[in-house]
């Protein structure tokens, strides 16, 4: 199993969102946050933007789905232009259901 972490516009969130659950990943986890990347913020006139709205999208899935999930994330995020987003994948070692105590996804 994988975790994938994808930091996205916040624009992008629903439309990444619908067609992961469209393609059948429905659990994930949307965040609301702040940050910046390698462009340091913005400059609009003379007003800089630290630090910019983003949508963190967690998902854990089998390690036989990533590649689509990820095509799906990068097709539906994407807009040319810096700030498009990072997606993060980490190994999951074991997965608890804390109202169960189930074992797995």
């Amino acid at each position: 199993m994988k975790m994938l972490k994808a930091i996205v516009r916040p624009e992008a969130a629903d439309m990444v969102a619908d067609a992961l659950a469209e393609a059948g990943h429905n659990s994930m986890t949307k965040i609301n946050a702040f940050g910046r990347g390698k462009q340091n913020g913005i400059m609009l006139g003379s007003v800089h933007y630290d630090e910019l709205p983003k949508t963190i999208i967690m998902l854990v899935v089998e390690d036989e789905s990533v590649e689509e999930v990820l095509k799906i994330i990068k097709y539906k995020a994407y807009t040319g232009n810096f700030g498009d987003g990072k997606i993060f994948i980490t190994p999951v070692d074991k997965v608890l259901t804390v109202r169960t105590g189930a074992l797995g996804l």
